[in-house]
């Protein structure tokens, strides 16, 4: 361990290296033990080097952005978490076309988006996570898709080469990428979009703000949508016919609002939101015979 970590000293600026760092506060659930070490780079150089040391120490690797997709164990995580942030948020704006760092949250880059009068970005003005994040699982909402809007991604794989991957080679799918399958790292999104009129834009956005506000339990802590869409269904549909509405185990609670979101109450545990996750699937299973895949990424055990 500690030629390991003598290592990344060496190759990483000490501000960029953090030790037994709490997970619960690097996601939106404000859930989660110690990583082992979590890198948070300043460059492309930095995540290079961050997995060729992870690398060569056999240390597992797993890649975050704003953390608002998972849930990790209450145990922590052994090996590495890279936290693709701030420093890779670049925007840049040439006609229809928008080129972005995969740190930018979709928050912001919907806002300079609508500035340029840019339409076909609004469905992810809401969705509280990073542009490589949203990528790399094809985030969606509002009959929008990622899928919709990307030409291009740069990125980096495992072996720390550079690939540039164009919209057939993303393999998009429902909440899946080539990303995803291949392990890469999304470093720059190219995305293109239509001319459109600011106010028509902006109407649109503050109906889906108002839907959200009003429909989803944005006051407490979550991952989002807990599990996927069933085919030809909606997961929270199921949950609450099932009788599940306000269900908790421990500070883990199917919301009150809207049942497709597991919430945390103040102290949730891993293990809590588990536990509920797997009895809400089983009674869903059970009355309506349909299977409730997460949407939630579960990093580790209990």
């Amino acid at each position: 361990m500690e030629k390991y970590l003598n290592e990344l000293t060496e190759s990483l600026s000490s501000e960029s290296i953090f030790l037994n760092e709490l997970m619960k506060a690097h996601t939106s659930f404000k859930i989660g033990g110690p990583a082992e070490v979590l890198v948070i780079p300043k460059n492309v150089d930095e995540v290079r080097a961050a997995i060729k040391i992870a690398k060569k120490y056999e240390k597992e690797v797993f890649v975050t952005g704003n953390g608002s997709n998972l849930l990790f164990s209450d145990d922590g995580f052994k090996g590495m978490i890279i936290k693709i942030q701030d420093t890779f948020c670049d925007v840049e704006i040439n006609d229809n076309k928008v080129r972005a760092g995969a740190g930018v949250l979709l928050s912001r880059l919907s806002k300079e988006i609508m500035q340029r009068e840019l339409k076909g970005f609004e469905f992810a003005s809401g969705i509280p996570g990073t542009l490589g994040g949203a990528v790399y699982m094809n985030a969606g909402a509002y009959g929008g898709e990622m899928k919709d809007v990307v030409s291009s991604v740069k990125a980096i794989s495992m072996s720390g080469d550079i690939v540039e991957l164009c919209t057939n080679e993303l393999c998009f799918g429902y909440r899946k990428s080539a990303i995803q399958e291949k392990g890469y790292i999304v470093l720059e999104v190219e995305m293109e979009f239509e001319k459109g009129n600011y106010d028509e834009i902006k109407e649109v956005i503050d109906d889906l703000t108002v839907k959200r506000t009003t429909k989803q339990p944005l006051h407490l802590p979550s991952a989002g949508s807990t599990f996927k869409r069933p085919p030809n269904n909606f997961a929270g549909k199921l949950i609450q016919d099932a009788g599940l509405k306000g269900v908790r185990f421990g500070d883990a609670q199917v919301s009150d609002k809207h049942c497709g979101f597991v919430v945390n109450l103040g102290n949730a545990t891993a293990k809590d939101v588990n536990t509920l996750i797997e009895f809400v699937q089983k009674v869903v299973y059970d009355k309506f015979d349909v299977k409730l895949e997460t949407e939630v990424k579960i990093i580790g055990g209990q």
